[in-house]
């Protein structure tokens, strides 16, 4: 039987800025995702990139006086950088501006879309928010400011190219609403729903190249059009497989694919989950089968964006704290529906409590004993599972299948959960059995004591291992270390090492700027 092949995406952001922690969120839940999914056998592509073309960016190098293409790559770097901070898995990066799959097939798309006659130029005057990239009606306006950036939406009048988005209004709702096009959590579904049920108008899908400052893709047979951003940028999910070329990765991933997954913030829903399904019915192409939508996290209860004034650089927190410690508090911390609010105290408490009291304190506890009582050889356990070990074999046993339902409903929160179980269940479980009590009555010449010692450090040594196994989509370098202290060496066990450092007298916190 052939393995299932996932295709896994972030959005690809605005390069106006470097990058903040709230996007470091969705691409450590894409990387959990990817590795999940590798490690139970699918074929896995795991896709991010830069939107480059955007006006923002255009605006933010002329504020710095760069050059839009120097000040663009300059901060797509930092992007691109992150894979190795957060210890990402990825696949495949495209960058709008220098990706030469990514023109031709924007293009191809929009000719595609042309050629079901869902594109017409109309004039059009409306409430532009540069920050979101988007039109709004006033009705959606919160004191004539947008919503999302708390500015002023300019007034622009010009005759644009517009795609048919009524036209698919009854199929997008029953694609919905059915379960066909998967969008989690319910919360964010019933939102793009309840949208589609107050009727769905018509976008404009370009902009002037005067006003785009010319930047962006020409249109095609209208050079004195740019292709609107979020048409352009929406079809990286297709243009780095190779779009209208005949690509095996197209045919592989797009396709054939059992899952085209996107991961979202819930300020760009409604670009993901209407106007690119129905830009792709249009086309005549498949539809993703799933939307994930995460929340938003905050610094002392301001938005953390990097336009908003509250950022906190990942790079930066990495590097004071861990990779581990920041990829645990996404993890953990991050609810499935709602916004986190970051501090570093709470990355620190966070860290330590699990990580290093729980997790690291486990594993260097079970291989301590095994040197100090069996001069570090791994008991075979031949008499049957260790006493009183059942509630700890049930946890281990459980949390496969517990990993998973909580993945498939886009819920860290409660997989990690299951993880953390074991190595709770397993300090419990040693504190109950008391290996150095059985220690000491086997140096009286206790037999008896002697095998139940055996079997509690088999015991534990496989409860190390199980979490080292379940935690590897999560911090797969802590699993590396784990499996490291828990690998015989020429018969033995490595020297006790920590696995997590403590991080309470780490330096200064990183506060918001």
């Amino acid at each position: 039987m052939t393995a299932p092949h996932t295709y896994i995406t972030t959005t690809i952001p605005y390069v106006n800025a470097r990058p903040h922690l709230g996007f470091a969120l969705e691409l450590v839940q894409a990387d959990v995702l990817a590795r999940h999914r590798r490690q139970r056998g699918d074929h896995v592509r795991f896709q991010t990139g830069t939107d480059d073309n955007s006006l923002k960016n255009v605006l933010a190098a002329e504020a710095a006086g760069v050059d839009v293409q120097e000040f663009v790559d300059e901060n797509a770097a930092a992007f691109v950088a992150l894979a190795e901070p957060l210890s990402l898995s990825v696949d495949d990066v495209i960058r709008t501006s220098r990706d030469p799959r990514h023109r031709a097939g924007v293009e191809r798309f929009w000719q595609a879309c042309a050629k079901a006659g869902d594109l017409y130029r109309k004039h059009y005057e409306g409430l532009y928010c540069v920050g979101c990239e988007q039109f709004y009606t006033p009705a959606e306006l919160i004191d004539d400011r947008c919503a999302e950036h708390g500015t002023r939406p300019q007034r622009v009048a010009e005759e644009n190219w517009f795609f048919r988005l009524s036209r698919y209004a009854d199929r997008l709702h029953d694609l919905i609403a059915t379960g066909t096009l998967r969008i989690e959590p319910a919360e964010r579904r019933n939102e793009v729903l309840a949208f589609i049920a107050g009727g769905l108008e018509d976008f404009s899908i370009s902009r002037s190249t005067a006003r785009a400052r010319g930047w962006g893709i020409a249109v095609p047979g209208d050079p004195g059009q740019v292709i609107y951003v979020w048409w352009d940028a929406l079809g990286n999910y297709l243009t780095a497989l190779g779009h209208g070329t005949g690509s095996a990765d197209k045919r592989r991933w797009w396709d054939g694919a059992e899952r085209r997954v996107h991961l979202l913030g819930k300020g760009v829903l409604r670009f993901h989950a209407v106007y690119w399904p129905a830009m792709l019915l249009s086309a005549g192409q498949p539809l993703p089968t799933d939307i994930l939508v995460h929340d938003y996290l905050t610094a002392d209860g301001r938005k953390i964006s990097k336009s908003g004034g509250a950022t906190v650089d990942p790079a930066a927190l990495v590097e004071r704290y861990g990779t581990d410690a920041v990829r645990w508090w996404l993890l953990r911390e991050v609810p499935r529906v709602g916004d986190a609010d970051f501090t570093a105290d709470r990355l620190v408490h966070r860290s330590d409590d699990e990580l290093a009291n729980g997790v690291g304190n486990l594993v260097n506890r079970v291989v301590s004993m095994l040197h100090r009582y069996r001069d570090g050889q791994v008991p075979a356990g031949d008499d049957g599972p260790a006493p009183e070990a059942q509630e700890l074999d049930a946890t281990i046993h459980r949390a496969p299948d517990f990993v998973d339902a909580a993945l498939a409903d886009f819920d860290f929160r409660r997989a990690t959960a299951a993880v953390w179980a074991i190595a709770d269940q397993a300090n419990r479980y040693i504190s109950h059995v008391r290996p150095w009590e059985l220690a000491k009555a086997e140096r009286t010449g206790d037999d008896q004591a002697a095998r139940r010692l055996d079997a509690v450090l088999a015991t534990l040594v496989r409860s190390c291992r199980a979490v080292a196994e379940h935690l590897q989509p999560f911090l797969p370098d802590a699993a590396y270390r784990i499996n490291q202290q828990c690998t015989p060496l020429e018969g033995r066990l490595p020297s006790p090492a920590p696995v997590f450092r403590r991080l309470a007298a780490a330096p200064a916190s990183t506060s918001p700027s």
